[in-house]
């Protein structure tokens, strides 16, 4: 028997936590059994669409892309997880209406606190003027307006954002129910 399809969209600034709680919510969907595929936001720049910059136009197209694929894995099966900025809620809508099955996951964290954990400095950059159109810092985030699930980084533990995940995913594809697993 096969599950059904879905695809959880972390969207927040950068340094919010999207690829620290994408990876171990990928963790425990592997640990049971269930396809899953990752389209992380700076690989997929590396290989799907390289060559597309910051523009806002630019943007919009590495998310109508990122968004094509995970509409092409959802409707077979597999479990996709996006972790991009996605900083602009109008293109996150619709990709929400071509995927249907959608999650729209909010990995919020306040800006000083997205700066604090600026591991590739990124922030610093765009801070001296290095970085044009850095998303929080001179080009804007949009959030959603009614996401799915709320991570508060800056006020829960890891273990807890990825437990809200997975219950939210549970009411759409009944995980850990041995019914909908892989065969």
């Amino acid at each position: 028997m096969k599950h059904q399809g879905m695809t959880l969209w972390f969207t927040g600034l950068s340094g919010a936590g999207k690829t620290t709680i994408s990876k171990a919510v990928e963790a425990r969907l592997r640990e049971q059994g269930y396809k899953v595929e990752v389209l992380d936001g700076d690989v997929v720049r590396e290989n799907l669409t390289k060559g597309l910059g910051f523009s806002k136009a630019d943007r919009d197209e590495n998310i109508r892309r990122i968004g094509f694929v995970a509409q092409l894995l959802t409707r077979n099966g597999v479990i996709v997880i996006v972790s991009a900025i996605s900083p602009y809620r109008a293109i996150r809508d619709e990709v929400r209406g071509k995927i249907g099955n959608f999650v729209e996951i909010y990995v919020n964290a306040p800006l000083a606190v997205c700066e604090e954990r600026d591991v590739k400095g990124l922030y610093k950059k765009a801070r001296a003027g290095e970085i044009k159109s850095f998303t929080g810092i001179d080009d804007p985030y949009e959030p959603p307006l009614n996401p799915e699930v709320e991570c508060r980084t800056d006020r829960e533990t890891l273990a807890e954002s990825v437990e809200k995940v997975m219950a939210k995913l549970n009411e759409y594809v009944h995980v850990n129910n041995s019914v909908s697993k892989v065969a």
